[in-house]
């Protein structure tokens, strides 16, 4: 595509593909950018303009097809191409996304983990060995990688990611609860969980203050 399309649209993406996939197996062909968004709860307006940007064109008074749209959308996200990542930190946290099977369909295929503890390496772990430090720079020159994936607790994130860097991987995906301080060019994308954690209780707080309000005007 000619344009680039803003982070904030990519981020939508990924929900309009889920409720795409959910109609398509409910037998639906065809759908509207306004029948999604009130799905969705969001901006018809906005709605239209993210599907714009992939470059399909729905039809009037038809809409889009649902089978076009589940195409135009994966390839916007880039997710027609399965791009292969390692993982650092074998702990409970790396365990459960090595063993969750929802990334291929993101096109992200973990291909190897590593780890420091002596305990952890050699051990297997949703089909991949765990491997050794050591051996994570001759790993990611043969095999090309570029992005991984830190599951190592905070104070050991800073090291980790320099030395990924160092190595040669250019996009990093942070679990760890940490700001990390790396060169230009290379790309970050933290999940904090507690950050959503924050978020969730505050929402469910506000959530317990509305409804009890409710009750004391019902008396």
């Amino acid at each position: 595509m000619e344009r680039k399309i803003p982070i904030p649209t990519i981020k939508r993406y990924p929900s309009y593909l889920r409720r795409l996939q959910s109609y398509k197996a409910q037998g639906m062909v065809n759908i509207s950018a306004t029948f999604l968004a009130t799905d969705l709860q969001l901006n018809p307006i906005q709605v239209r303009k993210d599907i714009a940007l992939t470059g399909i064109e729905g039809k009037p008074k038809i809409g889009f097809s649902v089978n076009a749209l589940i195409i135009s959308l994966t390839n916007a996200l880039g997710w027609n191409n399965t791009s292969d990542a390692i993982l650092i930190g074998a702990g409970n946290l790396g365990k459960a996304l090595l063993g969750y099977e929802g990334f291929s369909s993101y096109g992200l295929r973990i291909v190897g983990a590593f780890d420091k503890d002596p305990q952890k390496i050699g051990t297997e772990a949703s089909g991949l060995v765990i491997r050794p430090l050591e051996e994570l720079e001759a790993y990611v020159i043969d095999n090309r990688i570029n992005i991984a994936i830190i599951a190592v607790p905070a104070r050991q994130a800073q090291t980790v990611a320099t030395l990924l860097v160092k190595c040669g991987v250019i996009a990093l995906w942070n679990f760890a609860p940490v700001h990390l301080q790396l060169p230009d060019g290379i790309v970050v994308q933290r999940t904090d969980l507690a950050s959503h954690f924050a978020a969730l209780s505050e929402k469910m707080r506000r959530a317990l203050d509305e409804k009890e309000v409710g009750v004391r005007k019902r008396w």
